[in-house]
């Protein structure tokens, strides 16, 4: 397979019951086209939680670096501005970091936003002053906090040193823009979508670390793809009563 290359140089029928039990509680990032399990060089098989981490990071900076160098040119605020332009550049870090860390495990991931993230993209562009500002801070910042969770279980349960040290450095990149972003102080806190925590009883952190203590069998990309579809719901009608009530 040929390297992929960063977005900024070009602008298995059977699934482990604990694996899928961690994509239903981190499947909030949205819908991941392209999605493959792929065989690193060692031989030892990404499990679905690894390829949610690479392909989640992929697709946040497919869109994510757009929304940026759009805010730094057009948002009316100078703290808009400079925010998107800071977004946008770190983006270009973290989106060569998940590459580099995709061709070294020979993953298949995104090369392209999906639909819903251009129809965002589109949004921005037809929208202008305050009203782009707030839709910018309101996409990225819910956005954000979709992948935050994510990025926290699989780096606290994958075997696969290079996905751990991946998890590392998104998790600096994701906290610090969700703190840039808040300090706007145009995040709409009691609207933000809510918590995906395990209901009382159940140790969602243990069944998070089981979807690695078996054998690593592959994940069918069509059952991923309904996993995200179903929970795209959520998070989708939270996001759109929020920029409605704007």
């Amino acid at each position: 397979m040929a390297p992929l290359r960063s977005a900024r140089r070009r602008s298995g029928n059977r699934t482990h019951r604990a694996a899928m039990l961690l994509i239903a509680v981190i499947a909030g990032v949205g819908v991941l086209p392209g999605v493959a399990v792929a065989a690193p060089a060692g031989g030892q098989q990404l499990n679905a939680a690894d390829m949610t981490l690479l392909n989640g990071v992929r697709l946040a900076g497919l869109w994510e670096m757009p929304a940026g160098q759009m805010a730094a040119e057009k948002g009316q605020s100078a703290k808009v501005r400079e925010i998107g332009a800071g977004i946008a550049n770190e983006h270009q870090k973290l989106d060569q970091l998940v590459v580099d860390a995709a061709n070294k495990l020979g993953a298949t991931i995104p090369s392209e936003p999906t639909a819903e993230q251009k129809g965002w993209l589109s949004e921005m562009q037809k929208a202008s002053g305050a009203r782009f500002d707030q839709i910018f801070v309101t996409r990225l910042r819910v956005a954000h906090g979709k992948i935050f969770p994510v990025i926290g279980a699989v780096r606290a349960s994958t075997r696969d040193a290079t996905v751990r040290k991946l998890c590392d450095d998104a998790n600096s990149f994701v906290l610090h823009h969700m703190q840039m972003l808040e300090s706007t102080n145009l995040v709409r806190w009691p609207e933000l979508p809510p918590a995906a925590l395990p209901a009382p009883g159940n140790d969602g952190l243990l069944a998070a670390a089981a979807a690695n203590t078996g054998p690593q069998v592959g994940v069918s990309s069509t059952v991923v793809w309904l996993v995200f579809l179903a929970a795209l719901g959520t998070g989708g009608i939270a996001t759109y009563r929020m920029l409605r009530r704007s």
